[in-house]
C-alpha cells in the first residue's frame, strides 16, 4: 500500500514542479513586458517621436505640423500622449497661418483592453482648439489636402472578391467595443472665412463632454457654444450607438436651446446607408425677425409681423426629404394644421402639402396705414404751423419691391382659410391652390366668399425678373358694394348688389410702376343701389343749389341698374358706356380714371324724364344737364358743364323744364307769371 501511495505521489510532485516553473516564466515575461512599456518612452527620445510624427503628417497631408510644447509619451499604466501648442499649417494663398491650432492635447487609452480589441478611453481632452475653415479667391478650401502621388494599383487578387472583402473587413474590424471616460473639448473656436467676399463667421466658447460606457450603453453628449453673441446649449442622447453602427434603429433625443430658437426632437434614429430620424418635433422661435437678424439675413419686408413661430408635429426625415404630419403651425396670430413635405435634394427646396388656416390676417405683413407722405427732402409733409394735415393723401409707394422670396423655393400647396383679412377687407371662407415655380407664383381661388357675394379668381406674381409682374382676374356675383368699398377704399359713396368680371396685368419694381403699367378690361353691374353725395335729378332740375353737396352730403341718386365696361391701358381706366336707369333719370357717362395719379375725369349726362310715371313712362321729353366729375378720388368735385348746356336748344330746354319746376313757364304754382321761354342765365342763378 505504501508503495502505491509513493508511486502516485512521485509523478504528481514532478507535474507541480513543472507548473510552478511555467508560472514563474510567465511572470518574468509579464514583468519584462511591463518594464519594457515603462522603459520604452525613456529609451526612445521624445525628440525622435516628435520628428516621426511631423514627418508622417507632412507625408500624408503635404502640410507642416509644428509642436512647440512639450511632448510626453507613456505606455503604462495606460498608453498616453500629452502635447501642447500644436498647429497644422495652411498652404500658401490663405490669409490665416494655420488650419488647426491646439493649446493642449491629452489622449490616454487603457492598454490591456486595447490588446483584446476594446478601446477604453481614460481621457481625450482638447484644450483651446481653434479651427479655421477658409476658402481662397478661387473658392478652394484649406481643408482640401493635396494627395501624395499614389502608386499604381496592384493587380486584383482572388481575395478581392466581394465576399473576401467583406470577410477581410470583418477580420480587420478588431475594435468590437468602445468605452469613453473623460472625453471633452474645452474653450474651442471655429472660424469660417470666405476668401472671395471677406465674410467671416465665428463660433466661440465651444465646450463639449461625451460619455459612453460601452457601445450597447446609452451615449450622452452635452455642451454649449456661442455664435453671434448668443449662447447655444446642445444635448444629444442615443440609447444604443452600436445599433446605429449596425444600420439599425435606436431611440434618440436631441435638444438645441438658445434665446432666438429652441428645438427638441424625441423619437428614433436609423443608421446605415439611408440614415434618418423620426419622432415628435417641437420648434419654438420667439421672433422670426430676430432669428433672421441673428442668422445674418435681416428681414426687410414691411409690416410688424413675423414674430413668434411654433411648429409641433410628427417628423420623418431621410436623405433629401423632410415630412411633417399632424403638424400644428402658428405664426403670430395665424394658426394652421396640415401636412407638409420638403424635398431638399434639388437646387432649392420643393414644398408640397396642405394647410387649413383658421383666420389669415395679412395686415401684420403689410406697410402700416396712415404714415405721413414724404416731400422731396424726405421729411413728413406738414400743414400750417408745422402740424401734419388732418388727412394726408396716400399715394403709391416708390419703395423697391423685394421679390427674392419667390425664388427661394418651389411650392405646390392647397390652402383653406376660415377667413382672410387684408387691410379692412374681410374675405370669408376661401380655398386657394398655390403653385410657385422658378419665381412665378399662381394662386387660384377656387372658393371665395366676399361681402355676401361669391366667386373665383386667379392672381399670378412673376418674380423671376427684377421687380414683380402681376396678372389677375376675378369673377364675383352678389357683392354688397357699400360695405366692401367702405373697407377697401374707405368710401361709402356707392351701394347696391355688384357683379363684375375683371382682368388686369402689370409689371414694375415699385407699387407706382406696377399701377402705371396696368392693362386690362372689365365689366361692372350694380343693381338696386344708390350713388351717395350727389343727386343727379336735382342737378338737372335746379343747378343753382344742387352742386353744393359733397362727400358728407345726404343727397343721393337712387338707381335700379348701373353698369358698363372699361379698359385699362398703362394705368388709365377708360369707360364710354356707363348707363344708369332710375324712375326719373336716364344717365349716360364716359371718362377716365387715372390710377397712377389717383384722380378722376368723368362726364355724366343725366336725362330727366318729363313724366313722373317712372321707368317706361310715355313722355320722352326731358332735359340733359351734363355734369363733370373730377379731382382726386378721395375728394371728388362736381359741377355742371355750362358750355355744353348752352349749346343745346334753349327753347326745348324750357319746355322740358316747365312741367317739372313749379313757378317756371307752364308750371301750376299759383302766382307764377307765364313766360315765353326759359332764360338759361336764370336757370343757373345769373
Amino acid at each position: 500500500m505504501a508503495h502505491w501511495n509513493g508511486g502516485v505521489g512521485l509523478p504528481f510532485g514532478h507535474r507541480g514542479m513543472r507548473m510552478k516553473k511555467v508560472l514563474i516564466a510567465v511572470g518574468v515575461v509579464v514583468i519584462l513586458i511591463i518594464g519594457a512599456l515603462v522603459a520604452l518612452p525613456a529609451l526612445i527620445p521624445a525628440e525622435r517621436i516628435q520628428s516621426e510624427i511631423v514627418a508622417g503628417v507632412k507625408s500624408a497631408t503635404g502640410r507642416d505640423l509644428s509642436i512647440q510644447g512639450k511632448l510626453s509619451v507613456s505606455a503604462f499604466p495606460s498608453l498616453s500622449v500629452q502635447v501642447g501648442n500644436v498647429a497644422l499649417a495652411n498652404p500658401p494663398g490663405f490669409t490665416t497661418k494655420d488650419l488647426i491650432r491646439l493649446g493642449a492635447v491629452d489622449v490616454r487609452l487603457k492598454l490591456m483592453p486595447l490588446l483584446g480589441g476594446k478601446v477604453e478611453v481614460d481621457s481625450f481632452v482638447l484644450v483651446d482648439p481653434v479651427i479655421v475653415l477658409e476658402t481662397d479667391r478661387q473658392g478652394k478650401g484649406n481643408w482640401v489636402f493635396d494627395s501624395p502621388t499614389a502608386p499604381a494599383p496592384a493587380a486584383a487578387k482572388p481575395a478581392d472578391k466581394p465576399a473576401d472583402k467583406a470577410a477581410s473587413a470583418a477580420s480587420t474590424g478588431g475594435l468590437n467595443d468602445i468605452r469613453l471616460g473623460d472625453v471633452r473639448i474645452t474653450n474651442g473656436k471655429l472660424i469660417q472665412i470666405d476668401g472671395k467676399t471677406g465674410a467671416k463667421q465665428e463660433v466661440s466658447d465651444i465646450n463639449l463632454q461625451v460619455a459612453l460606457k460601452s457601445l450597447t450603453d446609452p451615449l450622452s453628449a452635452k455642451g454649449s457654444l456661442v455664435w453671434n453673441a448668443k449662447k447655444i446649449e446642445l444635448a444629444l442622447g442615443v440609447t444604443s450607438l452600436k445599433a446605429l453602427m449596425d444600420g439599425q434603429s435606436s431611440a434618440l433625443e436631441v435638444s438645441v436651446a438658445s434665446e432666438p430658437v429652441k428645438l427638441g426632437l424625441k423619437g428614433n434614429a436609423k443608421g446605415g446607408a439611408a440614415p434618418g430620424v423620426d419622432g415628435t418635433l417641437e420648434l419654438t422661435v420667439p421672433s422670426i425677425r430676430n432669428l433672421a437678424a441673428w442668422a445674418g439675413s435681416p428681414i426687410t419686408m414691411a409690416g410688424n409681423g413675423l414674430g413668434p413661430l411654433s411648429i409641433n408635429g410628427k417628423l420623418a426625415a431621410g436623405p433629401g426629404q423632410v415630412a411633417f404630419t399632424q403638424a400644428a403651425i402658428a405664426i403670430d396670430a395665424i394658426k394652421a394644421k396640415g401636412d407638409v413635405t420638403v424635398n431638399t435634394s434639388g437646387a432649392k427646396p420643393a414644398i408640397k402639402g396642405r394647410l387649413d388656416v383658421d383666420m389669415l390676417d395679412l395686415n401684420p405683413y403689410l406697410p402700416p396705414e396712415g404714415a405721413p407722405s414724404k416731400g422731396g427732402d424726405g421729411k413728413a409733409a406738414a400743414g400750417s404751423g408745422g402740424a401734419p394735415p388732418a388727412k394726408a393723401q396716400q399715394g403709391w409707394s416708390d419703395d423697391p419691391i423685394d421679390a427674392s422670396g419667390l425664388k427661394a423655393a418651389d411650392v405646390d400647396f392647397a390652402l383653406t382659410c376660415g377667413g382672410i383679412l387684408v387691410k379692412k377687407i374681410k374675405v370669408g371662407k376661401s380655398a386657394v391652390k398655390l403653385a410657385l415655380h422658378n419665381g412665378k407664383l399662381a394662386a387660384d381661388l377656387t372658393e371665395l366668399a366676399l361681402y355676401q357675394g361669391s366667386g373665383k379668381g386667379r392672381v399670378a406674381l412673376d418674380g423671376s425678373q427684377p421687380g414683380v409682374g402681376l396678372d389677375a382676374s376675378f369673377q364675383l356675383k352678389g357683392l354688397q358694394a357699400e360695405p366692401f368699398l367702405a373697407d377697401a377704399a374707405d368710401t361709402d359713396r356707392l351701394s347696391g348688389t355688384g357683379n363684375f368680371d375683371v382682368t388686369v396685368a402689370g409689371q414694375g419694381k415699385t407699387q407706382r410702376q406696377i399701377v402705371s403699367s396696368l392693362n386690362g378690361k372689365g365689366a361692372l353691374a350694380f343693381l338696386n343701389g344708390a350713388i351717395k353725395g350727389i343727386n343727379l335729378a336735382a342737378m338737372a332740375r335746379n343747378v343753382t343749389s344742387a352742386f353744393t353737396g359733397g362727400a358728407k352730403s345726404t343727397e343721393k341718386t337712387d338707381f335700379a341698374e348701373l353698369g358698363g365696361t372699361f379698359t385699362i391701358v398703362k394705368g388709365i381706366l377708360t369707360n364710354n358706356d356707363l348707363a344708369l336707369k332710375s324712375p326719373l333719370l336716364r344717365v349716360e357717362g364716359k371718362g377716365t380714371v387715372d390710377l397712377p395719379q389717383r384722380s378722376v375725369n368723368y362726364r355724366v349726362d343725366p336725362k330727366v324724364v318729363a313724366s313722373l310715371e317712372g321707368q317706361g313712362g310715355g313722355n320722352a321729353a326731358g332735359i340733359v344737364v351734363p355734369i363733370l366729375v373730377s379731382g382726386p378720388w378721395d375728394n371728388l368735385s362736381y359741377r355742371p358743364d355750362l358750355e355744353a348746356l348752352l349749346k343745346q336748344n334753349v327753347q326745348n330746354v324750357g319746355k322740358a323744364v316747365e312741367g317739372l319746376i313749379p313757378g317756371v313757364g307752364g308750371g301750376k304754382s299759383s302766382g307764377s307769371a307765364p313766360t315765353d321761354g326759359l332764360n338759361p342765365m336764370k336757370l343757373f342763378g345769373r
